[in-house]
Protein backbone atom coordinates (compact mmCIF):
# COMPACT_ATOMS: atom_id res chain seq x y z
CA UNK A 1 0.00 0.00 0.00
CA UNK A 2 1.23 3.62 -0.86
CA UNK A 3 2.68 5.69 2.14
CA UNK A 4 -0.03 8.18 3.07
CA UNK A 5 0.52 11.79 1.83
CA UNK A 6 1.88 14.54 3.52
CA UNK A 7 -0.83 17.14 4.85
CA UNK A 8 -0.97 20.58 2.87
CA UNK A 9 0.21 23.33 4.62
CA UNK A 10 -3.20 24.17 6.57
CA UNK A 11 -2.59 20.90 9.04
CA UNK A 12 -0.47 23.62 11.00
CA UNK A 13 -3.62 24.94 12.10
CA UNK A 14 -5.96 22.21 11.37
CA UNK A 15 -7.88 21.04 15.07
CA UNK A 16 -6.48 17.15 15.68
CA UNK A 17 -10.17 16.31 16.06
CA UNK A 18 -10.77 16.96 12.40
CA UNK A 19 -7.37 16.07 10.96
CA UNK A 20 -7.87 13.13 8.37
CA UNK A 21 -6.29 9.92 9.89
CA UNK A 22 -3.53 8.17 7.93
CA UNK A 23 -4.98 4.63 5.75
CA UNK A 24 -3.52 1.89 7.87
CA UNK A 25 -1.28 -0.10 6.01
CA UNK A 26 -2.79 -3.07 5.00
CA UNK A 27 0.01 -5.20 4.90
CA UNK A 28 0.46 -5.09 8.63
CA UNK A 29 -2.75 -6.13 9.24
CA UNK A 30 -2.82 -8.92 7.02
CA UNK A 31 0.52 -10.61 8.39
CA UNK A 32 -0.72 -9.79 11.91
CA UNK A 33 -4.32 -11.85 10.85
CA UNK A 34 -1.70 -14.59 9.71
CA UNK A 35 0.41 -14.39 12.65
CA UNK A 36 -2.90 -15.09 14.50
CA UNK A 37 -3.76 -18.01 13.30
CA UNK A 38 -0.55 -19.59 14.04
CA UNK A 39 -0.66 -18.40 17.45
CA UNK A 40 -3.78 -20.09 18.01
CA UNK A 41 -2.59 -23.52 16.58
CA UNK A 42 0.36 -23.40 18.42
CA UNK A 43 -2.32 -22.39 21.58
CA UNK A 44 -5.12 -25.71 21.17
CA UNK A 45 -2.23 -27.99 21.75
CA UNK A 46 -1.20 -26.55 24.87
CA UNK A 47 -5.20 -25.90 26.21
CA UNK A 48 -6.39 -29.32 24.92
CA UNK A 49 -3.55 -31.11 26.64
CA UNK A 50 -1.84 -32.33 23.99
CA UNK A 51 1.74 -30.63 24.33
CA UNK A 52 3.98 -32.30 26.18
CA UNK A 53 2.28 -35.75 25.50
CA UNK A 54 4.73 -36.33 22.42
CA UNK A 55 8.15 -36.00 23.08
CA UNK A 56 10.77 -38.58 22.34
CA UNK A 57 8.69 -40.45 19.41
CA UNK A 58 5.38 -40.58 21.96
CA UNK A 59 2.00 -40.32 21.02
CA UNK A 60 0.35 -37.01 19.69
CA UNK A 61 -2.65 -37.36 22.10
CA UNK A 62 -5.45 -40.25 22.66
CA UNK A 63 -6.18 -41.74 19.99
CA UNK A 64 -2.42 -42.25 18.43
CA UNK A 65 -3.16 -42.63 15.00
CA UNK A 66 -1.11 -42.05 12.01
CA UNK A 67 -2.91 -38.67 11.69
CA UNK A 68 -2.68 -36.97 14.62
CA UNK A 69 1.07 -37.73 14.78
CA UNK A 70 1.28 -36.14 11.20
CA UNK A 71 -0.76 -33.04 12.18
CA UNK A 72 0.99 -32.29 15.86
CA UNK A 73 4.30 -33.10 13.74
CA UNK A 74 3.50 -30.49 11.05
CA UNK A 75 2.51 -27.77 13.65
CA UNK A 76 5.61 -28.18 15.69
CA UNK A 77 7.96 -28.25 12.50
CA UNK A 78 5.90 -25.02 10.91
CA UNK A 79 4.09 -23.07 13.67
CA UNK A 80 5.58 -23.55 16.98
CA UNK A 81 7.69 -20.53 17.82
CA UNK A 82 7.21 -19.12 14.66
CA UNK A 83 4.44 -17.24 14.59
CA UNK A 84 4.76 -16.26 18.23
CA UNK A 85 7.99 -14.26 16.76
CA UNK A 86 6.53 -12.61 14.17
CA UNK A 87 3.42 -11.26 15.84
CA UNK A 88 6.41 -9.85 18.44
CA UNK A 89 8.17 -8.27 15.39
CA UNK A 90 4.36 -7.25 14.93
CA UNK A 91 4.37 -5.80 18.11
CA UNK A 92 7.36 -3.41 17.76
CA UNK A 93 6.30 -2.68 14.32
CA UNK A 94 3.01 -0.62 16.02
CA UNK A 95 4.93 0.91 18.33
CA UNK A 96 6.26 3.27 16.03
CA UNK A 97 2.86 3.52 14.52
CA UNK A 98 1.68 4.54 17.86
CA UNK A 99 4.49 7.04 18.16
CA UNK A 100 3.34 8.27 14.94
CA UNK A 101 -0.30 8.73 15.88
CA UNK A 102 0.74 10.58 19.57
CA UNK A 103 2.86 13.20 17.00
CA UNK A 104 -0.41 13.83 14.99
CA UNK A 105 -2.40 14.43 17.77
CA UNK A 106 0.50 16.75 19.60
CA UNK A 107 0.43 14.41 22.87
CA UNK A 108 3.11 13.38 24.81
CA UNK A 109 3.95 9.67 23.89
CA UNK A 110 5.24 8.55 26.94
CA UNK A 111 2.32 8.76 29.16
CA UNK A 112 -0.32 7.66 26.17
CA UNK A 113 1.95 4.50 26.24
CA UNK A 114 2.28 3.76 29.75
CA UNK A 115 -1.22 3.60 29.93
CA UNK A 116 -1.43 1.06 26.78
CA UNK A 117 0.48 -1.22 28.37
CA UNK A 118 -0.79 -0.83 31.75
CA UNK A 119 -3.94 -1.92 30.10
CA UNK A 120 -2.39 -4.94 27.77
CA UNK A 121 -1.17 -5.97 31.34
CA UNK A 122 -4.35 -6.01 32.90
CA UNK A 123 -6.12 -7.61 30.48
CA UNK A 124 -3.13 -10.52 29.84
CA UNK A 125 -2.88 -10.97 34.04
CA UNK A 126 -7.01 -11.23 33.84
CA UNK A 127 -6.75 -13.65 30.92
CA UNK A 128 -3.96 -15.87 32.38
CA UNK A 129 -6.14 -16.10 35.85
CA UNK A 130 -9.23 -17.23 34.13
CA UNK A 131 -8.86 -18.52 30.36
CA UNK A 132 -5.46 -19.20 29.05
CA UNK A 133 -2.13 -19.88 31.21
CA UNK A 134 0.05 -18.69 28.63
CA UNK A 135 -0.74 -15.51 27.79
CA UNK A 136 1.30 -13.28 26.00
CA UNK A 137 0.00 -9.63 26.97
CA UNK A 138 1.43 -9.42 29.95
CA UNK A 139 4.85 -10.38 28.88
CA UNK A 140 4.19 -7.70 25.76
CA UNK A 141 3.57 -5.49 28.42
CA UNK A 142 6.22 -5.99 30.63
CA UNK A 143 8.94 -6.01 27.65
CA UNK A 144 7.14 -3.31 26.00
CA UNK A 145 8.86 -0.79 28.37
CA UNK A 146 12.36 -1.48 26.58
CA UNK A 147 11.03 0.08 23.75
CA UNK A 148 9.66 2.66 25.52
CA UNK A 149 12.98 3.55 27.10
CA UNK A 150 14.93 2.89 24.07
CA UNK A 151 12.86 4.71 21.04
CA UNK A 152 14.69 7.36 20.33
CA UNK A 153 18.02 5.23 19.62
CA UNK A 154 19.20 5.07 15.60
CA UNK A 155 17.51 2.19 14.06
CA UNK A 156 20.62 1.43 12.61
CA UNK A 157 22.09 1.53 16.64
CA UNK A 158 18.62 -1.03 17.40
CA UNK A 159 19.38 -3.03 14.75
CA UNK A 160 23.15 -4.17 16.13
CA UNK A 161 21.53 -4.47 19.44
CA UNK A 162 18.57 -6.99 18.31
CA UNK A 163 21.56 -9.24 16.78
CA UNK A 164 23.57 -8.74 20.23
CA UNK A 165 20.54 -9.97 22.34
CA UNK A 166 19.85 -12.92 19.79
CA UNK A 167 23.74 -13.76 19.90
CA UNK A 168 23.86 -13.76 23.41
CA UNK A 169 20.69 -15.63 23.98
CA UNK A 170 21.29 -17.64 21.34
CA UNK A 171 25.08 -18.71 22.78
CA UNK A 172 23.18 -19.41 26.74
CA UNK A 173 20.80 -21.98 24.86
CA UNK A 174 23.22 -24.04 23.40
CA UNK A 175 25.15 -24.54 25.85
CA UNK A 176 21.89 -25.63 27.55
CA UNK A 177 21.51 -27.93 24.95
CA UNK A 178 24.84 -29.42 24.64
CA UNK A 179 24.64 -29.92 28.53
CA UNK A 180 21.82 -32.07 28.28
CA UNK A 181 23.05 -33.54 24.87
CA UNK A 182 26.18 -34.75 26.93
CA UNK A 183 24.54 -35.40 30.10
CA UNK A 184 22.01 -38.23 30.64
CA UNK A 185 19.06 -36.61 31.94
CA UNK A 186 16.94 -40.19 32.28
CA UNK A 187 14.43 -39.59 35.11
CA UNK A 188 14.33 -43.25 36.30
CA UNK A 189 10.88 -44.85 37.46
CA UNK A 190 10.56 -42.41 40.37
CA UNK A 191 11.34 -39.25 37.71
CA UNK A 192 8.83 -40.98 35.49
CA UNK A 193 5.46 -41.79 37.82
CA UNK A 194 5.76 -38.19 39.03
CA UNK A 195 5.33 -36.80 35.93
CA UNK A 196 2.51 -38.83 35.11
CA UNK A 197 1.06 -38.10 39.05
CA UNK A 198 1.03 -34.30 37.98
CA UNK A 199 -0.31 -34.95 34.10
CA UNK A 200 -3.17 -36.57 35.82
CA UNK A 201 -3.64 -33.81 38.79
CA UNK A 202 -3.37 -30.97 35.66
CA UNK A 203 -6.15 -33.15 33.73
CA UNK A 204 -8.30 -33.62 36.74
CA UNK A 205 -8.16 -29.98 37.52
CA UNK A 206 -8.95 -28.82 34.12
CA UNK A 207 -11.79 -31.24 33.55
CA UNK A 208 -13.41 -30.22 37.09
CA UNK A 209 -15.31 -27.10 38.04
CA UNK A 210 -14.54 -23.34 37.11
CA UNK A 211 -12.45 -22.51 40.39
CA UNK A 212 -10.64 -26.34 39.86
CA UNK A 213 -9.84 -24.37 36.18
CA UNK A 214 -8.78 -20.65 37.76
CA UNK A 215 -6.53 -22.77 40.49
CA UNK A 216 -4.64 -25.04 37.58
CA UNK A 217 -4.50 -21.46 35.52
CA UNK A 218 -2.72 -20.13 39.30
CA UNK A 219 -0.97 -22.70 39.35
CA UNK A 220 0.88 -22.47 35.86
CA UNK A 221 2.55 -18.85 36.75
CA UNK A 222 5.85 -20.31 37.82
CA UNK A 223 6.28 -22.29 34.94
CA UNK A 224 5.18 -19.04 32.94
CA UNK A 225 7.60 -17.39 34.66
CA UNK A 226 9.86 -19.77 33.66
CA UNK A 227 8.97 -19.21 29.67
CA UNK A 228 9.49 -15.79 30.11
CA UNK A 229 13.24 -16.15 31.03
CA UNK A 230 13.59 -18.26 28.65
CA UNK A 231 11.30 -16.50 25.76
CA UNK A 232 11.83 -13.30 26.93
CA UNK A 233 15.42 -12.46 25.04
CA UNK A 234 14.28 -13.78 21.97
CA UNK A 235 10.78 -11.48 22.21
CA UNK A 236 12.92 -8.05 23.25
CA UNK A 237 14.92 -9.14 19.80
CA UNK A 238 12.02 -9.51 17.97
CA UNK A 239 10.33 -6.46 18.85
CA UNK A 240 13.47 -4.43 18.37
CA UNK A 241 13.53 -6.24 14.95
CA UNK A 242 10.23 -4.77 14.27
CA UNK A 243 10.33 -1.38 15.35
CA UNK A 244 13.61 -0.38 13.51
CA UNK A 245 11.69 -1.95 10.07
CA UNK A 246 8.92 0.55 11.09
CA UNK A 247 11.32 3.21 11.74
CA UNK A 248 12.00 2.46 8.29
CA UNK A 249 9.00 2.23 6.95
CA UNK A 250 9.88 -1.49 5.76
CA UNK A 251 6.15 -2.22 5.14
CA UNK A 252 4.58 0.64 4.00
CA UNK A 253 6.51 1.20 0.64
CA UNK A 254 5.33 -1.82 -2.09
CA UNK A 255 6.30 -2.79 -5.40
CA UNK A 256 10.25 -1.31 -5.99
CA UNK A 257 12.45 -3.19 -7.08
CA UNK A 258 15.28 -3.15 -4.48
CA UNK A 259 12.26 -4.10 -1.64
CA UNK A 260 11.54 -7.12 -3.84
CA UNK A 261 15.52 -8.12 -4.36
CA UNK A 262 15.25 -7.64 -0.62
CA UNK A 263 12.10 -9.57 -0.04
CA UNK A 264 13.21 -12.95 -2.25
CA UNK A 265 16.69 -13.10 -0.49
CA UNK A 266 14.87 -13.13 2.67
CA UNK A 267 12.58 -15.45 2.13
CA UNK A 268 14.80 -17.85 0.37
CA UNK A 269 17.75 -17.55 3.03
CA UNK A 270 15.10 -17.77 6.13
CA UNK A 271 13.58 -21.26 3.92
CA UNK A 272 17.47 -22.43 4.11
CA UNK A 273 17.92 -22.06 7.83
CA UNK A 274 14.26 -22.31 9.42
CA UNK A 275 12.85 -25.46 7.60
CA UNK A 276 16.04 -27.79 8.90
CA UNK A 277 15.60 -26.36 12.42
CA UNK A 278 11.82 -26.74 12.21
CA UNK A 279 11.87 -30.09 11.23
CA UNK A 280 14.59 -31.00 13.93
CA UNK A 281 12.33 -29.31 16.60
CA UNK A 282 9.13 -31.75 15.48
CA UNK A 283 11.52 -34.86 15.27
CA UNK A 284 12.48 -34.40 18.73
CA UNK A 285 9.17 -33.12 20.41
CA UNK A 286 6.72 -35.81 18.45
CA UNK A 287 9.51 -37.65 16.50
CA UNK A 288 11.32 -40.14 15.74
CA UNK A 289 14.10 -38.86 18.13
CA UNK A 290 14.58 -39.89 21.36
CA UNK A 291 13.32 -38.15 24.62
CA UNK A 292 17.11 -37.26 25.34
CA UNK A 293 16.86 -35.13 22.21
CA UNK A 294 13.50 -33.22 23.10
CA UNK A 295 15.53 -30.19 24.70
CA UNK A 296 18.52 -29.95 22.53
CA UNK A 297 16.42 -29.98 19.31
CA UNK A 298 13.38 -27.89 20.63
CA UNK A 299 16.36 -25.43 21.38
CA UNK A 300 17.78 -25.45 17.81
CA UNK A 301 14.95 -25.22 16.25
CA UNK A 302 13.82 -22.14 18.25
CA UNK A 303 16.95 -20.69 17.22
CA UNK A 304 16.51 -20.68 13.80
CA UNK A 305 12.39 -19.82 14.15
CA UNK A 306 13.42 -16.41 13.76
CA UNK A 307 14.69 -17.06 9.75
CA UNK A 308 11.32 -18.97 9.50
CA UNK A 309 9.49 -16.14 10.37
CA UNK A 310 11.17 -13.72 8.17
CA UNK A 311 10.59 -16.45 5.19
CA UNK A 312 6.88 -16.30 6.40
CA UNK A 313 6.27 -12.38 6.23
CA UNK A 314 8.57 -11.75 2.94
CA UNK A 315 6.88 -14.25 1.20
CA UNK A 316 3.53 -13.07 2.00
CA UNK A 317 4.77 -9.52 1.45
CA UNK A 318 5.55 -10.89 -2.00
CA UNK A 319 2.35 -12.20 -2.66
CA UNK A 320 0.55 -9.16 -1.31
CA UNK A 321 1.67 -7.96 -4.93
CA UNK A 322 0.02 -9.60 -6.82
CA UNK A 323 -3.46 -10.36 -7.63
CA UNK A 324 -4.55 -13.38 -5.96
CA UNK A 325 -2.44 -12.40 -3.02
CA UNK A 326 -4.01 -9.01 -3.08
CA UNK A 327 -6.90 -10.66 -2.05
CA UNK A 328 -5.40 -12.93 0.56
CA UNK A 329 -4.43 -9.95 2.53
CA UNK A 330 -8.19 -8.33 2.02
CA UNK A 331 -9.10 -11.35 3.70
CA UNK A 332 -6.74 -11.71 6.41
CA UNK A 333 -6.54 -7.69 7.22
CA UNK A 334 -9.84 -7.45 9.16
CA UNK A 335 -8.88 -10.18 11.37
CA UNK A 336 -5.22 -8.68 11.88
CA UNK A 337 -7.24 -5.09 12.44
CA UNK A 338 -9.06 -5.82 15.48
CA UNK A 339 -6.44 -9.45 16.51
CA UNK A 340 -6.95 -8.60 20.36
CA UNK A 341 -10.55 -9.06 20.24
CA UNK A 342 -9.70 -12.41 18.07
CA UNK A 343 -6.77 -13.36 20.11
CA UNK A 344 -8.89 -13.44 23.61
CA UNK A 345 -11.91 -15.23 21.67
CA UNK A 346 -9.75 -17.81 20.81
CA UNK A 347 -9.14 -18.18 24.60
CA UNK A 348 -12.42 -18.24 25.64
CA UNK A 349 -13.76 -20.78 22.94
CA UNK A 350 -10.61 -22.97 23.76
CA UNK A 351 -11.32 -22.57 27.50
CA UNK A 352 -14.98 -23.69 26.90
CA UNK A 353 -14.02 -26.48 24.88
CA UNK A 354 -11.73 -28.32 27.01
CA UNK A 355 -11.88 -26.83 30.43
CA UNK A 356 -14.36 -27.15 32.86
CA UNK A 357 -16.15 -24.39 31.92
CA UNK A 358 -17.88 -26.08 29.41
CA UNK A 359 -17.59 -29.65 27.54
CA UNK A 360 -13.91 -30.75 29.77
CA UNK A 361 -12.38 -32.10 27.10
CA UNK A 362 -9.19 -31.62 28.15
CA UNK A 363 -7.08 -34.37 26.88
CA UNK A 364 -9.70 -36.37 25.00
CA UNK A 365 -9.38 -35.34 21.65
CA UNK A 366 -6.76 -36.14 19.00
CA UNK A 367 -4.28 -33.50 17.60
CA UNK A 368 -6.11 -33.96 13.70
CA UNK A 369 -9.51 -32.93 15.11
CA UNK A 370 -8.19 -29.81 17.63
CA UNK A 371 -6.14 -28.46 14.48
CA UNK A 372 -8.94 -29.03 12.11
CA UNK A 373 -11.43 -27.75 14.26
CA UNK A 374 -9.19 -24.81 15.24
CA UNK A 375 -8.55 -23.85 11.25
CA UNK A 376 -12.46 -23.89 11.04
CA UNK A 377 -13.21 -21.53 13.94
CA UNK A 378 -10.48 -19.44 12.76
CA UNK A 379 -12.04 -19.02 9.29
CA UNK A 380 -15.25 -17.89 11.14
CA UNK A 381 -13.66 -15.29 12.60
CA UNK A 382 -11.79 -14.04 9.38
CA UNK A 383 -15.81 -13.70 8.33
CA UNK A 384 -17.00 -12.21 11.34
CA UNK A 385 -13.81 -9.74 11.42
CA UNK A 386 -14.60 -8.87 7.69
CA UNK A 387 -18.46 -8.06 8.88
CA UNK A 388 -17.14 -6.04 12.16
CA UNK A 389 -14.39 -3.98 10.38
CA UNK A 390 -17.08 -2.75 7.57
CA UNK A 391 -19.52 -1.53 10.28
CA UNK A 392 -16.57 0.10 12.48
CA UNK A 393 -13.16 1.12 12.83
CA UNK A 394 -11.96 -0.92 15.91
CA UNK A 395 -13.32 -3.95 17.55
CA UNK A 396 -14.38 -4.35 20.85
CA UNK A 397 -11.46 -4.71 23.03
CA UNK A 398 -9.41 -2.61 20.96
CA UNK A 399 -11.87 0.16 21.37
CA UNK A 400 -11.31 -0.22 25.35
CA UNK A 401 -7.82 -0.47 25.01
CA UNK A 402 -7.94 2.93 22.96
CA UNK A 403 -10.01 4.24 25.40
CA UNK A 404 -7.39 3.55 28.12
CA UNK A 405 -4.58 5.03 26.14
CA UNK A 406 -6.15 8.28 25.31
CA UNK A 407 -7.42 8.72 28.99
CA UNK A 408 -8.95 12.20 29.71
CA UNK A 409 -9.06 12.55 25.74
CA UNK A 410 -12.02 12.18 23.35
CA UNK A 411 -12.26 8.69 21.67
CA UNK A 412 -13.09 9.70 18.06
CA UNK A 413 -16.57 7.14 16.88
CA UNK A 414 -16.60 4.74 13.84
Amino acid sequence: MKRPEALGPTAAIEPAAVRPRPHRIVEVDALRGFALCGIFLANVLVMSGLDGLSGGGGSAGPTASGLDQVAHWLVMALVQTKFYLLFSSLFGYSFTLQMGAAERDGAPFAPRMLRRLLGLFVLGALHAVLLYPGDILTTYALLGLILLAARAVDPARMWRAALRVYGVVAGLYLLLGAAVALVDTGEGDEGLAASAASAAELTAAYRGGPADVVRANMDAWSDILVGLLMMGGMVVAAFLAGFVAGRRRLLADTGTPERTARLRRICLWGLAVGLPGGVLMAAGTVGPLGARWEIPAFILGMLTAPALSAAYASGLLLWFTTPRGARLAARLAPAGRMALTNYLAQSLVMALVFTGYGAALYGRVGAAAVLGGTLLFYGFQLAASAWLMSRHRLGPVERLLRAVTLWGRPVPRG
